[in-house]
C-alpha cells in the first residue's frame, strides 16, 4: 500500500522562481539612435542576436513547454522525485513553469529501502518546503507481503517496477514525469519524450509514435498511461551547468567528501548496512563523490576533488564515461539491462 505524506501550505521560505531568462533588446537598439540609420534595419542583426536564446535557455524552454503540455492534456500527472539531481532539476523546472502558483501535481518516489539516508532527508525537506504531496511506493512492503523476493545479488533497483506500477494504478496517474536522458543509455536514447505504456505498464520500443518538431501525442485509452521525459535532450553536463546557473541545492553526496569504501566490480562501494564488504575486500577511506544516487547496494562512487558545483562542471566536461556506465552495477547485468527493465515498466 502506498504511503502518503502531505504538506498543505506552501512554505513561506520557498524561494521564488527566477524570472524567465532571455535578454530583450532595448528600445534604442532599433537603429533610431543613429541619424544615418534606416529605422529598424541597421540594428536588425543586433536585435536578433539579443533575442537568441542560449543553449540552456533553449533546453529550459523546451522542458517547461513539455511540462505545461502534459498538465494541459492529462487529468492526473505525477512527477517521479527521488532527490537525485535529475529529479531535482525537473522539480525546479515545474516550479518555474507554474510560478507563482503551486506545482499542480504530486511527486512520486519508489523507495527501495536501500536509499542513501541523506537523499531521503533531502527529499522530505524539499517536499515540505514546496508544500507538495508525496506518494511513496515501498519495495519493502511488497517483500514483507511476499509479493516480491530479494535478489541473490542483494540489489533492489530491479524490484522497483512492481511498486511503481502499483502506485500508478492505485492513484490513477495517467502521465508520469521521469528524469531519463538520452545520453545515459541507448535504451533511453531511443525512447520518445512522450512514451506510451500499455495496460500492463510495459513499453514496446518497436511500436513508438513519431514525434515531429515539438508536437507531442498524448492520446491513450483507459488503463494506459504515458511517461513524459522533459529533460530527455539534456546531457549530464547540461544538468550541472543548469544547477550552477540556477543555484539549485542538491544532496551533499554529489560533491567530494570522505567516505569509507571498498572496491568491487571496478567501482567504489560505500560501507553501510545494506552494502558490506566481503572478507577479502579491504575497507579504506577515500575522497569520493556520487554521479548518481540510486540503490546503495548497486551504486558506486568515483574518486573526485570536486567540492563545488563549478568543480563538478569541469570534471564532467572532461569525463569520457557516462554516469551510469561509471557507477551503476545494475546496468552491467547484461548489454540490454536497461531496455529489458524499461520493457517491464521501469523508469
Amino acid at each position: 500500500m502506498s504511503t502518503y505524506a502531505t504538506t498543505d501550505a506552501y512554505a513561506a521560505d520557498a524561494a521564488p522562481a527566477p524570472s524567465p531568462r532571455g535578454i530583450r533588446p532595448a528600445d534604442d537598439a532599433r537603429g533610431y539612435d543613429r541619424p544615418d540609420a534606416t529605422p529598424g534595419a541597421a540594428s536588425a542583426a543586433t536585435a536578433l542576436q539579443s533575442e537568441r536564446l542560449s543553449s540552456l535557455d533553449t533546453l529550459e524552454s523546451e522542458a517547461i513547454h513539455i511540462i505545461r503540455e502534459v498538465v494541459a492534456e492529462f487529468e492526473k500527472p505525477a512527477l517521479l522525485f527521488s532527490g537525485g539531481k535529475d529529479s531535482v532539476v525537473m522539480l525546479h523546472l515545474a516550479t518555474k513553469a507554474f510560478w507563482p502558483g503551486k506545482v499542480p501535481f504530486p511527486v512520486l518516489h519508489v523507495d527501495t529501502g536501500h536509499n542513501f539516508p541523506e537523499v531521503l532527508d533531502f527529499r522530505d525537506r524539499t517536499v515540505e518546503r514546496l508544500g507538495l504531496k508525496l506518494v511513496v511506493g515501498s519495495v519493502q512492503e511488497f517483500i514483507d507481503r511476499g509479493e516480491l523476493a530479494e535478489r541473490a545479488d542483494g540489489t533492489r533497483n530491479p524490484l522497483q517496477t512492481v511498486p511503481l506500477l502499483d502506485a500508478i494504478q492505485k492513484n490513477k496517474f495517467d502521465a508520469v514525469f521521469g528524469g531519463g536522458r538520452r545520453d545515459e543509455d541507448k535504451a533511453r536514447a531511443k525512447e520518445r519524450i512522450l512514451s506510451l505504456r500499455d495496460e500492463f505498464g510495459q513499453w514496446d520500443p518497436r511500436n513508438q509514435r513519431p514525434e515531429l518538431w515539438n508536437l507531442y501525442n498524448g492520446r491513450h485509452t483507459v488503463g494506459q498511461h504515458v511517461r513524459a521525459f522533459p529533460i530527455s535532450n539534456w546531457t549530464e553536463l547540461d544538468i550541472w551547468r543548469y544547477i550552477e546557473r540556477e543555484n539549485i541545492e542538491l544532496p551533499g553526496l554529489y560533491y567530494a567528501h570522505e567516505r569509507e569504501v571498498f572496491a568491487r566490480d571496478g567501482m567504489w562501494r560505500a560501507v553501510g548496512e545494506v552494502s558490506q564488504p566481503l572478507p577479502h575486500e579491504e575497507v579504506i577511506t577515500k575522497t569520493v563523490r556520487y554521479r548518481t544516487v540510486g540503490d546503495m547496494s548497486c551504486t558506486g562512487a568515483v574518486e573526485s576533488d570536486a567540492f563545488t558545483v563549478a568543480d563538478v562542471v569541469v570534471e564532467v566536461a572532461a569525463s569520457t564515461l557516462t554516469e551510469r556506465g561509471a557507477t551503476r552495477a545494475d546496468d552491467r547485468i547484461s548489454e540490454a539491462a536497461m531496455e529489458d527493465r524499461k520493457k517491464d515498466g521501469y523508469f
